[in-house]
């Protein structure tokens, strides 16, 4: 969400419209280039404790798993999420399924939203709202630990609550958001869809679509730099094809590495022409290990660093010089390899060639029926994976086949790819952040005269 918020046009808008913005952020001490009336460090926040609320909480999920099954929450839960569950939860669990014909989920969920209520997870954050009053609260990761803290706060002193449903994949694979939102910010109407299929009282809530306002940095020129300055700026050859490939998390997907390996050794030998590999680790994994990993295999294959690792994980953010990177990997790649990411919607946007892993590359393969799942199941990647955009390989040997004809054939599912584009953004015009300010002020205006 730094990006968002750093990088676009919205905080601007907001302020040009006469309306103060303060940021509550857990990275805002670290950068000073966030623009806003006030950044505040975020304030303290405890958990809830797990009797009766976590408890309560979970069974809530497992009733509106039971009553509304999610394809990809089912997938999820069958292949990894519920294999450690402990016998307690597993015992929630199995009541929350028994007790689905006789229960209500919306008046479940409304019950337990009031409970929630009588709970308070941030008196600092309290004392502040209480003080300042302040005519909208919006959530720009309602379903995050220290966002969804602040709502309840909120909630509680009867102020104004919206939510912006941070990525495209959220309301398919997440746990429920419990505490009822004044208004929505979505991507695009597939999101608004999902929002009310998973959440049914947002129909009766003003939903806006703004598009995905992190790619408005894809349109500005102070990112856009020369493939030659590119190359310069990550050690690269501007006059040799230059594959990327962006890595997941390592919790997730493990055996991804098991794929970069492979295209290291086919650059190395030469099997894939005179080509260079940039790796791109996934910001929130970016340690410098794989860095001291590859650095043998330099020039021809390049690590980037993708955030700061010597922050803790809450702390990080993406400075100007991480963004620049971000958007010219892209823009300048010639083929994109990756498992399922958004990186194949960054990819699409530059209208750039993506392979998908379509198997686990890990020896024996123990994920692979996740690698099928996420790609022919899951609700926000089966349209992209099924659309003809994407190049699904079903071993190494086909990952190394389909970067070759990539690289000879750039042109290959480019319509294709600009529908992956459209569907997942929504807009593509570098405007998002302004729309996003208009609808917050919107929704603040709307509160005003409640």
């Amino acid at each position: 969400m730094d990006r968002v918020l750093r990088y676009t046009s919205c905080l601007d808008a907001i302020s040009a419209r006469g309306f103060e913005t303060t940021l509550m952020t857990t990275s805002g001490a670290q950068d000073s280039s966030l623009k806003s009336n006030g950044t505040l460090p975020f304030p303290a926040v405890k958990p809830y404790r797990m009797f009766p609320y976590n408890y309560l909480r979970r069974f809530n999920d497992f009733l509106w798993d039971a009553q509304n099954p999610n394809p990809s929450r089912e997938s999820a839960g069958r292949l990894f999420r519920h294999a450690g569950l402990s016998s307690r939860m597993r015992l929630i669990k199995r009541t929350a399924e028994l007790t689905a014909p006789l229960l209500s989920a919306d008046l479940t969920e409304r019950g337990l939203e009031k409970l929630l209520l009588t709970a308070s997870r941030s008196p600092e954050g309290s004392a502040w709202l209480r003080e300042n009053r302040p005519r909208l609260v919006l959530a720009t990761g309602p379903h995050r630990f220290n966002d969804e803290a602040i709502v309840g706060e909120a909630r509680r002193l009867g102020l104004p609550v919206a939510a912006f449903i941070t990525s495209w994949d959220n309301l398919s694979t997440k746990n429920r958001m419990v505490f009822t939102y004044d208004g929505f910010i979505v991507w695009s109407e597939q999101m608004k869809n999902e929002l009310h299929q998973y959440y049914p009282y947002s129909r009766e809530k003003p939903v806006f679509v703004v598009g995905a306002p992190q790619f408005d940095l894809f349109f500005q020129e102070r990112f856009r730099q020369s493939r030659m300055e590119f190359c310069r700026r990550n050690e690269l050859d501007p006059g040799k094809p230059i594959i990327v490939y962006g890595l997941g998390s390592p919790n997730f997907s493990p055996g991804e590495w098991y794929a970069v390996d492979h295209l290291v050794k086919q650059i190395s030998s030469g099997k894939l022409g005179d080509a260079q590999l940039i790796v791109r680790p996934h910001p929130l994994f970016d340690n410098g290990r794989l860095r001291e990993r590859l650095k043998t295999f330099y020039p021809r294959v390049v690590v980037q660093k993708t955030s700061n690792p010597e922050l803790a994980v809450t702390a990080r953010f993406q400075d100007a010089e991480q963004i620049g990177d971000w958007v010219n990997t892209f823009r300048h790649a010639d083929v994109v390899v990756n498992f399922s990411s958004t990186i194949t919607v960054d990819a699409a946007i530059f209208d750039r060639p993506v392979v998908n892993l379509d198997f686990d590359p890990s020896p024996g393969s123990p994920q692979q029926q996740l690698y099928r799942e996420v790609n022919h199941v899951w609700t926000h990647f089966k349209p992209l994976a099924e659309s003809g955009g994407i190049w699904l390989v079903n071993n190494l040997d086909e990952m190394s086949d389909a970067v070759r004809t990539y690289l000879a054939q750039p042109e290959l599912h480019r319509e294709q790819r600009r529908w992956i584009a459209d569907y997942v953004c929504g807009f593509q015009d570098g405007q998002s952040g302004e729309r996003m300010a208009e609808a917050i002020i919107e929704l603040a205006q709307a509160a005003g005269r409640r």
